[in-house]
C-alpha cells in the first residue's frame, strides 16, 4: 500500500469582499481552528480537507488585504506569510488567490502584485454565478495563459461551487509561475488584461442600482437601517423567550435531581449555591447571544454593512469619527475586542485612537445577562401600542444609549484636538447577495462555542471562587446575622458599600462588580452565588429576578442598568487596548473616563428616579 503524499498547506489570499471566507468555510466546513498570530492580536483561522484522492490539505485563511504594501497589521501578516517571512509560520505550498469574478477591475491589480512574488499559485474566480446572471463573460482559458497561473472558476456559497478548485487541487503538481517581465504599472496592465478576457456590459449591477436607490437614499436609508437594529434588539428578547424558559426549566431540573439525594455540607452548598445559582445564571442568556450574533452575520454577509458605514459617515463625521468606524463599532455589540481589533483598517491615527476609546461604550453581548435580569424583573412584559415588546425596548433605549454616549465622547474628543480636517471615504461596496446559510451557521456556532467555553472556564472559575469568599470564613459563634455577612464577600462588601451607596448600590452588588471585571457576565453568576448563601438554598438561575425585583428599588435598577452602559467591567478589552495601542496612557484615559461617566450617569438617575417615585 502506497503512502499518501504529505499534507498540501494551502493559503487563501484576496481582497475584502471577494467570498474568501466562505470559500474558506465550504472546503473546511467545522474542520477548523481559531487563533491569533505569535506576538499580533491579528486573527488566524487555519482548517483542513482530504481530497478525493484522500490526500490532505491543511487551508490557511490569511487576512483580506487590497495590496502587499501594507497599511495596517492585517496587510502585514498577509504580506509576511505569503513571502514566508513570519517566524513560526510555515510556508504555504500554494497561494489560492481569490478574486470575485464580478468586479476583476479591481481585484486583478492584487492578483497582479501576488503572481509577481514567483511563488506557486492559483487563481480562483470565485461568484461565477452572479458574472453570468450580469452578462460578464470571462475567457478563463485566455485569462491562465495570460497570467501563466491556473484559472479555475467557482461558487463558494453552492457545495457543487468547489469542485473544480478540488479538482485542481488533487491534479497535477504544484509549479511555480512562468518567469516573465514584471509590468512596472500595474494598473495598465489589469486594464489590458480585462480588455482581452472579459466582456463586460456595464460597470455596475442594475439590482444592486435599483436596491441602492433607497438603502442608500439620505432618508430612507436612515430609516431602514434604524428599523433593521430596532427588530434585531426586539428579536433579542422575543424570539429568545422560549428557549430561555427551555434552559431554566431543564437547570432547575437538573440541580434537583443532583443535589435532592446529597446531605447538607460543602460539596452540596457548593454545587447549589455556587455552580447550578452561579454558571446557571448565565447559561440561561445564550439565546439571546446566538440570535444577536445571528443578526450581525447576516448583514455582513447580505453586503449591506459597508453601505450602512457609507450611510453613517457624514453624521459620524460631524461628531469625530467616519463611516471606517461603523464597523468596528458595530462589531464591539458582540464584543469590544474584535471591536477594537477591527480599527486595524482605519488609516488616520486619530480616528483609530477616537474609534477604540469609545468601542467599550457599545453594548456587547456581555452585558445582555445583566440588562435581561433587571429588565425583566423590573420592566413589565406589555405591550406599547399593540406591537411592541416593552422590555425589547427598553433594550433598545440602552444600546441606544451607549450609541449616543459614543457619539457624544467622540464629538468631545473631535473638540479637544481641534480637529477641523476634511475626509474622504472610500470604501468597495460588494454586490448584494443572499447570505451563504453555511457561513452563517458556522459563525453563530463559533461564537456559541466561544461563550460555553467561557461559561465552563473563566465563569465557572470566578464563581467557584465567588462562593468559596461567600462561604468562608464561617460565622462565629454566638453570630446572629446571615452568615454571608462574616465572610470574606460579606466584609469586603460591607468596606466598598459607602463608595456605591450615593448611586443606590448595596454591598451585595459592591461585591458583585469585583468579578466582574474579567467578564461581565459574571454579575449575574456572583449576584446569584450571593443571594443563594444570604437566603435561599434552593435558589437558581430564574428565581434571581424574583429575588432581586422584591430586595431592590426600581431606582437601584435603573442605576445599574445606566451604570452597565459605561463601566470598563472587562480586563481582557482594557488588555486589547494596550496590545493595540502599545501605550497603558491610553489604557488609563478609557479606564478613568469610563468610571467617571458611569458614576455620575449612575448618580444622576438613581436621584432622579428616587425623586420621581
Amino acid at each position: 500500500m502506497t503512502a499518501l503524499a504529505a499534507p498540501l498547506r494551502i493559503a487563501l489570499v484576496g481582497n475584502p469582499n471577494c467570498g474568501k471566507t466562505s470559500l474558506f468555510n465550504q472546503l473546511t466546513g467545522a474542520r477548523q481552528k481559531v487563533a491569533n498570530y505569535a506576538g499580533v492580536t491579528v486573527e488566524r483561522k487555519e482548517g483542513r480537507l482530504t481530497l478525493p484522492s484522500g490526500r490532505h490539505v491543511q487551508v490557511l485563511d490569511l487576512p483580506g488585504a487590497y495590496s502587499l504594501e501594507a497599511a495596517s497589521p492585517d496587510e502585514e501578516i498577509t504580506r509576511a506569510v505569503c513571502l514566508g517571512e513570519l517566524p513560526g509560520e510555515v510556508v504555504p505550498d500554494l497561494l489560492v488567490c481569490v478574486a470575485d469574478a464580478t468586479n476583476l477591475r479591481l481585484h486583478l491589480r492584487f492578483v497582479l502584485e501576488i503572481r509577481r512574488l514567483g511563488r506557486p499559485m492559483l487563481l480562483v474566480l470565485n461568484m461565477m454565478d452572479d458574472a453570468r446572471r450580469r452578462g460578464i463573460r470571462i475567457d478563463a482559458h485566455q485569462l491562465a495563459l495570460e497570467l501563466g497561473i491556473p484559472v479555475v472558476e467557482a461558487v463558494a456559497v453552492r457545495r457543487d461551487g468547489v469542485r473544480p478548485l478540488l479538482a485542481q487541487l488533487d491534479g497535477a503538481p504544484v509549479e511555480v509561475p512562468a518567469a516573465q517581465a514584471a509590468p512596472e504599472d500595474l494598473h495598465a496592465e489589469a486594464r489590458r488584461l480585462l480588455a482581452a478576457t472579459v466582456v463586460m456590459p456595464r460597470d455596475t449591477d442594475v439590482r444592486d442600482d435599483a436596491i441602492d436607490s433607497v438603502l442608500l437614499h439620505p432618508v430612507f436609508g436612515l430609516v431602514f437601517l434604524a428599523a433593521t437594529m430596532f427588530l434585531m434588539f426586539q428579536a433579542v428578547f422575543s424570539w429568545a423567550e422560549p428557549f430561555m424558559a427551555g434552559i431554566e426549566t431543564g437547570i432547575g431540573a437538573l440541580a434537583s435531581v443532583t443535589t435532592s439525594t446529597m446531605p447538607d455540607g460543602i460539596l452540596k452548598g457548593l454545587l447549589v449555591d455556587g455552580i447550578f445559582a452561579g454558571v446557571g445564571g448565565v447559561l440561561v442568556f445564550l439565546p439571546q447571544i446566538l440570535i444577536l450574533f445571528f443578526f450581525i452575520l447576516m448583514l455582513e454577509e447580505s453586503g449591506y454593512l459597508p453601505r450602512a458605514a457609507f450611510l453613517l459617515d457624514h453624521v459620524m463625521f460631524k461628531a469625530g469619527l467616519t463611516g471606517r468606524s461603523f464597523i468596528p463599532l458595530l462589531s464591539s455589540f458582540a464584543c469590544a475586542i474584535p471591536g477594537i481589533m477591527a480599527t486595524r483598517s482605519i488609516a488616520d491615527p486619530r480616528d483609530r485612537f477616537t474609534t477604540i476609546m469609545v468601542a467599550p461604550l457599545m453594548t456587547c453581548s456581555a452585558r445582555l445577562p445583566v440588562y435581561t435580569l433587571l429588565i425583566a424583573a423590573f420592566i413589565p412584559a406589555t405591550t406599547v401600542w399593540g406591537l411592541f415588546n416593552l422590555q425589547g425596548l427598553v433594550l433598545f433605549a440602552l444600546y441606544a444609549g451607549g450609541i449616543l454616549s459614543a457619539m457624544g465622547v467622540a464629538w468631545v474628543m473631535k473638540r479637544l484636538r481641534r480637529d477641523e480636517s476634511e475626509h474622504a471615504l472610500i470604501l468597495e461596496l460588494p454586490s448584494y447577495r443572499l447570505p451563504d446559510w453555511k457561513s452563517v451557521a458556522l459563525g453563530v456556532y463559533e461564537r456559541g462555542s466561544i461563550f460555553l467555553k467561557r461559561v465552563g472556564g473563566v465563569i465557572l472559575a470566578l464563581t467557584i471562587l465567588m462562593w468559596f469568599l461567600a462561604t468562608f470564613p464561617a460565622p462565629p459563634a454566638g453570630a446572629t446575622g446571615p452568615a454571608i455577612d462574616y465572610s470574606f464577600a460579606g466584609y469586603l462588601g460591607h468596606f466598598l458599600a459607602p463608595v456605591f451607596a450615593p448611586i443606590g448600590f448595596n454591598w451585595q452588588i459592591a461585591v458583585a462588580l469585583i468579578p466582574g471585571m474579567a467578564a461581565r457576565e459574571v454579575v449575574v453568576a456572583a449576584l446569584g452565588t450571593v443571594y443563594a448563601i444570604a437566603g435561599s438554598e434552593e435558589i437558581v438561575a430564574h428565581q434571581l429576578g424574583g429575588l432581586i425585583s422584591a430586595q431592590w428599588s426600581l431606582a437601584t435598577a435603573l442605576s445599574l442598568l445606566v451604570w452597565f452602559i459605561f463601566a470598563p467591567q472587562c480586563l481582557s478589552t482594557l488588555a486589547t487596548v494596550r496590545r493595540e495601542t502599545g501605550s497603558w496612557r491610553q489604557v488609563g484615559i478609557m479606564t478613568v473616563y469610563l468610571f467617571g461617566l458611569a458614576y455620575l450617569a449612575s448618580f444622576i438617575t438613581f436621584r432622579l428616579v428616587e425623586a420621581l417615585t
